[in-house]
């Protein structure tokens, strides 16, 4: 038996602001940063897992990292990782930690992160990428992960057990399709506020070339200059490329409305986070509002409840999951079965460092042993920072590379910790 001998963090920055350009900020703020975490053991283990940021806090969110070490450290790893639910249900359960939540924000989060990293450590010892180690569970072992606490109002875990018995009977051949294939992705690369009209051109028509058939704008800061944009992308890409538009949060439920309905005529593949991401009603009114345009949202969903109420209040209709917003796997196995209950594609959130390596995993065993579905479901991809992972995503001819490495795709580079890595003196 071997056991976990530290809990190592680093406060990770790579403060660009994500001027790819050497000019325009794609976003005028963020650094794209993550609390990263590294398991450690006697036998010579290891996992890797992180909490994506955008620069400051993001020493808050290494410290709640910290506050777990308790609960590893010195512990034999085994028994860990052979039941993944009962560690997670630990962890989230501290009566003390979970006070600060409960089950929503920094400490949340920060489980996710351990989560992540077991998961990952499970992966390299199996030899396996997670998506697959994921996929060869039994339904019963799956559903284990989860919490089902709060949920049974929505979904039980019998109805879970249907949802994947009826999904087993073509796990071989959609894991074959999947390695063959690979995975539908959309680009976010072309849309960010800031660039002038010519980049934008450029850039939508090169996401054509390589084969994308999605892509996504930012908009909401103006009108009219959302209107001339959209044009201009819809002018370039034609009629059988998707656009999606994403808000960030901008609008109160009229204004979200009124808005989109004057982009309706470009032929919205759907409208991100339109408003607070916590206003299940909101969403459901403008879900009503703009229909039949779809509403996505997700990435700053705090948890599976939040999934449920959301779902069952029909007030997305495009579930983006996170791979760092909620307490890891475990958790977004529970959001993936919810929507399989309620009919809604999944499409990953992945506009942050180390998401697209991280989520692909989870959306690729979504089709393998849960939805069994690609119609509708894509993978976010952004092309930035992918350099600084062991294990970097490809993504070739509009599709994620099925990737075939161990692990769950979240281990930095050495060098790049090191060069990146913030001290606690400034």
């Amino acid at each position: 038996m071997s056991r976990i001998t530290a809990l190592e963090t680093a406060d990770v920055r790579f403060p660009t602001s994500l001027q790819l350009d050497g000019s325009d900020a794609m976003n005028p703020d963020p650094d794209y940063s993550a609390a990263y975490v590294h398991i450690v053991t006697d036998a010579g283990d290891s996992g890797h897992g992180f909490v994506f940021t955008i620069g400051r806090g993001n020493d808050v969110q290494v410290a709640a990292i910290e506050a777990l070490a308790g609960h590893l450290v010195g512990r034999e790893v085994e028994p860990l990782l052979a039941d993944m639910g009962a560690t997670w249900r630990e962890l989230v359960h501290d009566s003390q930690l979970r006070w600060l939540g409960p089950e929503k924000g920094v400490m949340h989060m920060a489980i996710g992160a351990v989560v992540n990293a077991l998961w990952d450590m499970r992966a390299k010892r199996e030899g396996r990428p997670l998506w697959q180690v994921l996929a060869a569970m039994t339904p019963e072992q799956l559903v284990d992960l989860v919490d089902f606490r709060y949920l049974t109002d929505a979904l039980t875990p019998e109805e879970a057990l249907q949802i994947l018995r009826a999904a087993e009977p073509g796990r071989a051949e959609r894991q074959e399709r999947l390695l063959r294939e690979g995975y539908p992705a959309y680009t976010t690369t072309p849309g960010w506020l800031g660039y002038d009209d010519e980049k934008l051109a450029r850039l939508c028509q090169e996401a054509v070339d390589e084969g994308f058939d999605q892509i996504k704008l930012k908009v909401g800061g103006d009108l009219a200059d959302d209107v001339r944009r959209l044009r201009i992308a819809r002018e370039v890409v034609g009629p059988d490329i998707r656009i999606a538009v994403d808000a960030n949060q901008r609008w109160d439920v009229a204004d979200a409305i009124g808005w989109i309905k004057e982009l309706a005529s470009f032929d919205l593949a759907w409208v991100e986070e339109p408003t607070s991401p916590d206003d299940v009603l909101g969403h459901a009114a403008i879900a009503r509002g703009i229909a039949p345009i779809p509403v996505a949202t997700g990435e700053h969903m705090a948890n599976r409840v939040m999934a449920k109420q959301f779902l069952a209040a029909d007030a997305l209709q495009v579930l983006q999951i996170d791979a760092t917003r909620v307490a890891g796997v475990n958790e977004n196995v529970a959001m993936l079965l919810l929507a399989a209950k309620f009919g809604v594609p999944v499409c990953p959130h992945a506009g942050g460092v180390g998401l697209c390596e991280a989520v692909q995993h989870l959306a690729m065993f979504d089709y393998v042993a849960v939805s069994g579905r690609l119609d509708g479901r894509k993978i976010e991809f952004v092309d930035h920072l992918h350099e600084h992972f062991v294990t970097p995503v490809q993504v070739t001819g509009g599709r994620y590379r099925t990737p075939t490495e161990p692990g769950a795709g979240t281990e930095m580079h050495a060098a790049s910790l090191a060069g990146h890595t913030v001290s606690r003196d400034g």
